[in-house]
């Protein structure tokens, strides 16, 4: 009986499920960036932010406890020496799933899953956006404009 297993079993048993969570881990970190089903990327979310979360303290025995799930020394060291960094001051919430609609074969829902401050595209349009942040006047500068030149004629009429 599965009482109170809430979590998805992606129709898999339990070790492969583990492989197949590991490995798609060590995916997203080496890649940043994954393109799988959604019910597997929400998966993966819970997998893999705990483990992200354990990098943010570098010791020997965070290092052992990230190392016993992954399996790949590459990886692990990706993960400590430069995603550790850029989330330092986050407290939480590394990983973001954008859907992109279905599969052509089987009509799956598809998605990417990234790690959020690694995704260049959205971290330039907030600057952009930061740089157009100006206060405007209420009236328009068609406005001003046509007032300043009818305000010297007017002067030069009286």
């Amino acid at each position: 009986m599965r009482h109170n297993k809430k979590f998805n079993h992606l129709s898999r048993k339990k070790g492969h499920r583990d492989a197949m969570l590991a490995n798609m881990t060590i995916s997203l970190i080496m890649h940043k960036r994954i393109f799988t089903t959604l019910p597997k990327a929400k998966a993966l979310r819970v997998y893999a932010e705990p483990i992200i979360n354990r990098a943010k303290t570098d010791d020997t025995a965070s290092r052992r406890v990230v190392f016993s799930y992954l399996q790949n020394k590459q990886a692990v060291s990706i993960l400590f020496n430069e995603i550790a960094q850029k989330i330092a001051d986050r407290p939480g919430g590394y990983t973001r799933i954008l859907k992109m609609g279905n599969r052509l074969g089987d009509n799956a829902q598809t998605c990417f899953i990234e790690l959020v401050d690694y995704n260049e595209a959205l971290l330039a349009e907030k600057k952009e956006t930061a740089k157009k942040a100006t206060r405007r006047s209420r009236r328009s500068s068609k406005k001003a404009a046509t007032a300043q030149e009818e305000a010297p004629a007017q002067e030069a009429a009286e």
